[in-house]
């Protein structure tokens, strides 16, 4: 029902809540950032303001999708979402094959443990430079462990949950922020889909809009220290949060622009209270 030329991310937002509602889900959608951003911006993977080259620039993805193929707790979806995902971006986004790195514990790819998924992290962020686009999505489990630092309001990190996480424990949001999201080359458009529980605010990035209808535009996180230099020199961060309206949003026509974000972003995409780990 969105056009390709003036979808916001309100327009994102509300599209996905929409979904949700329709598979009898609360899950309110939220779009996170590094920075103030107007969240009526136009919704775009690529910027479009020319910083992104054809020639001189790259664009790469890195997707993980885990089952938790005999465990307890065992997905069924994820492995497909990931798919979907892999055709979105090489179909309507034009990310070449080569430059995306796919974790999957179906038997065929690289398996998502700890270490895989914190090295492909670290290999996105040492590969991209100034201009270059990132995409990165995680299909799986999410999850709370109590907060270590006294940076989080309710008390609890969010995290992600990889397929040998009873062996080497779980991914926390504060590393995320500092494998992920801090060491990003100035200029990096980077785009995460978490679809996965507890991960609204798993990138900890500094400001938040909730689609509840309440705000207007996005607000801060008093908690974030920005005086501890981890903000400077880095681009804008972004994320967005819903939840299984994933998969249902980004597989509309071609014409559509069902995901994306605005210049130098990060986006966060996040799930429901949906999952028992143990």
């Amino acid at each position: 029902e969105y056009g390709h030329d003036d979808i916001s991310w309100v327009d994102v937002l509300r599209q996905m809540r929409d979904v949700l509602n329709e598979k009898g889900f609360e899950q309110i959608p939220q779009l996170t950032s590094s920075r103030m951003i107007d969240v009526q911006d136009r919704f775009a993977i690529t910027p479009v303001d020319g910083s992104f080259s054809q020639k001189n620039n790259t664009k790469r993805a890195v997707l993980i999708g885990i089952n938790y193929t005999g465990q307890k707790g065992e997905l069924s979806g994820c492995h497909n979402d990931v798919k979907n995902v892999a055709r979105y971006l090489s179909e309507v986004q034009g990310f070449k094959k080569e430059n995306v790195t796919i974790l999957m514990d179906d038997g065929n790819h690289k398996p998502p443990t700890k270490t895989a998924i914190i090295s492909a992290y670290k290999k996105l962020v040492k590969e991209s430079k100034k201009g270059d686009v990132v995409f990165c999505h995680y299909s799986g489990h999410g999850g709370r462990l109590p907060d270590d630092n006294g940076d989080e309001e309710d008390g609890y990190d969010e995290t992600l949950i990889p397929v040998d996480f009873e062996k080497r424990g779980q991914i926390r949001d504060d590393d995320l922020l500092k494998i992920l999201v801090s060491p990003m080359s100035e200029g990096v458009t980077m785009t995460c889909l978490m679809d996965c529980c507890h991960s609204g605010t798993v990138l900890d990035l500094p400001y938040r809009f909730t689609s509840d209808g309440d705000l207007e535009e996005m607000e801060m996180n008093e908690r974030c220290n920005f005086k501890d230099g981890l903000w400077s020199g880095m681009g804008l961060a972004l994320g967005m949060a819903a939840g299984s309206a994933v998969v249902d949003v980004l597989t509309p026509p071609p014409e559509m622009m069902i995901l994306g974000g605005g210049p130098n972003a990060i986006h966060e995409y996040s799930d429901s209270d949906c999952c028992v780990i143990s």
